[in-house]
């Protein structure tokens, strides 16, 4: 038992050192502009893009699938929701003086990053329906991984777990599409 305690000491330690290290970051105003951007347009609208440059390419008979995509990022919102409620982890900035707050946060718990749960799914899946877009989609996900962080929002943990949530969903998405008569 006392091993247990030692080793979730620990890792609370390097989770906060590691938010404290990548927050640092902000302390630059061209940095913390930069990752405001990205953590803007991973709300949502960069994806959007990404899904009407799927459709275009695709063409209008790609509707149904961009539907199966809809309901994959409606069950991964139900599960960060979930977790997040279930939870109750506070946001860093709010437990750590040391911790700048760079960008509003648009719910009150950390864990998990839905950003970056989004982010994976969206990435794996378009990438999967048109790989050519994760030259895009990769580096701009792992943008808003980081911006998460940086900008006081989220731990490491909270980011890995959303990233690994997101990766669950994505692959249920491409692989389960398949069995209700789907093509991806």
């Amino acid at each position: 038992m006392m091993n247990f305690k030692n080793a979730k000491i620990r890792m609370l330690d390097l989770d906060l050192r590691g938010c404290v290290y990548l927050n640092h970051f902000s302390h630059s105003q061209r940095v913390a502009w930069f990752f405001k951007g990205i953590s803007r347009l991973g709300d949502g609208f960069f994806w959007y893009v990404m899904l009407a440059l799927v459709w275009i390419n695709q063409g209008l008979m790609y509707g149904l699938q961009i539907l199966y995509l809809v309901v994959g990022g409606s069950v991964g919102t139900g599960i960060y929701k979930f977790l997040k409620n279930k939870t109750t982890r506070p946001r860093p900035y709010q437990v750590h003086q040391v911790i700048v707050l760079g960008e509003r946060p648009l719910d009150h718990f950390s864990f998990p990053s839905g950003h970056t749960l989004h982010a994976v799914m969206a990435t794996i899946t378009l990438g999967y329906v048109q790989p050519i877009l994760v030259v895009l989609m990769l580096p701009f996900t792992l943008l808003v991984a980081l911006s998460r962080m940086i900008l006081g929002l989220h731990y490491p943990s909270d980011v890995l777990v959303g990233a690994f949530i997101g990766a669950i969903v994505a692959c249920g998405i491409v692989f389960c599409a398949p069995l209700a008569g789907i093509v991806l």
